[in-house]
């Protein structure tokens, strides 16, 4: 058993945390991102909204961020939550792949269009393609529609021929580029484990023991029990090792959903990983900090809204595997999130990073975090009830 030395939980509502953000999520959130979030002059998600809730119309708009915003839709309607949220991800489908989808003549999806739609990049992203599968997979979830299973496979083609590295896993991006990152590979993890789920199609169970293997192989530090950011083209670490425990916790929880898929043990590395994570907290708030190095130690002070959903989902994953003690601490960790990030005054926004002392460094509210969010509901729902 590894102590993981937590901070309990004498969160203030902990009881009663999953039902509070449940609501916050169908009564709050869903509907601003819905109605504000979407453009109806253009089609389209829009990249963020201002301190006050209204839409900022005119930012560029990366694919990815479509592409999350479906999925939470998606998801959304898979719950029962948001039954009106199936309509949405199919708009937002049709639209992503209307506009996106090789639009200058080139096979996949690319980067970055303004806000009418013109490619402003036309870098075909690894991690932008995961984002994209992940869509995909919880929509073809919805209905199982053929088209859907096509475009599923048509990406499948375009990363196998065009994004697969010669040492494993997939490179950065068509053209390729350096350093190579955990973060992409550890996207199209969770895109495959999701595929699984929606087609029940053991070819993704294959394709995400081979992520599995990469992480055993090369990504994680079995030694120091920590999971590198930036490598080099053989999957070297680079020196010295970033670590972001907001990753550390993320693999906990994925690689629960692949031992739920395969069969295969995780308990070990999951365990490694959630103490490692535990090493890089604000010592005022209990929130995970952005980035430290492998020896434990703090380099970046700073607290983004997301590490703070992954450690939940983290706590969740040791819950549904019968950890003593887990579900606490989920609700705990679920009880901080609210506290610190989503109280804030436009309903169903939120904050998306604080410096050391506390002070708000993003003005805006950024529609990348719904994701993070509502999947970390979402779990907790499905586990903790």
């Amino acid at each position: 058993m590894v102590e993981y030395s937590a901070t309990t939980t004498n969160e203030p509502d902990a009881a009663d945390i999953v039902g509070k953000l449940k609501r916050r999520m169908i009564d709050q959130a869903l509907p601003l991102w819905s109605k504000e979030g979407w453009d109806p002059t253009t089609g389209g998600f829009v990249e963020r909204l201002d301190q006050e809730g209204r839409a900022d119309r005119l930012a560029p708009r990366r694919i990815r961020v479509q592409a999350r915003q479906i999925y939470c839709f998606a998801k959304a309607a898979q719950m029962g939550w948001y039954p009106e949220g199936r309509e949405i991800a199919l708009r937002g489908l049709e639209h992503l792949l209307t506009t996106a989808k090789a639009p200058d003549g080139q096979p996949g999806f690319v980067h970055a269009q303004a806000h009418d739609g013109a490619v402003l990049d036309p870098l075909r992203d690894t991690y932008d393609h995961a984002f994209v599968l992940l869509a995909l997979s919880n929509v073809y979830a919805l209905d199982r529609d053929a088209q859907v299973r096509a475009e599923i496979d048509a990406l499948l083609l375009f990363l196998d021929g065009h994004l697969r590295s010669p040492h494993g896993g997939f490179l950065e991006g068509w053209p390729a580029s350096m350093p190579r990152r955990q973060n992409p590979q550890m996207h199209l993890f969770e895109a495959m484990i999701a595929a699984f789920d929606a087609t029940h199609d053991a070819a993704f169970q294959n394709r995400a023991g081979e992520f599995f293997a990469l992480f055993l192989a090369n990504l994680y530090d079995k030694q120091k029990r920590v999971l590198g950011e930036y490598f080099e083209d053989d999957w070297s670490n680079i020196e010295p090792v970033s670590v972001e425990p907001g990753h550390q916790a993320e693999w906990v929880w994925l690689l629960k959903g692949f031992e739920r898929i395969t069969g295969c043990p995780t308990g070990r590395y999951r365990s490694e990983l959630l103490a490692s994570a535990l090493r890089y907290r604000d010592a005022a708030t209990g929130c995970l900090i952005d980035e430290g190095d492998a020896a434990g130690n703090i380099r970046r002070h700073s607290r983004r809204l997301w590490p703070q959903t992954e450690i939940a989902k983290a706590w969740i994953a040791q819950a549904e595997a019968g950890e003593a003690g887990a579900a606490d601490e989920a609700r705990a960790a679920l009880s901080r999130l609210d506290r610190h990030y989503l109280s804030h005054p436009v309903a169903g926004g939120w904050y998306d990073q604080f410096d050391r002392d506390g002070n708000s460094l993003v003005a805006s509210i950024p529609a990348s975090s719904f994701y993070h969010v509502l999947c970390a509901v979402v779990e907790a729902e499905q586990v903790l009830g």
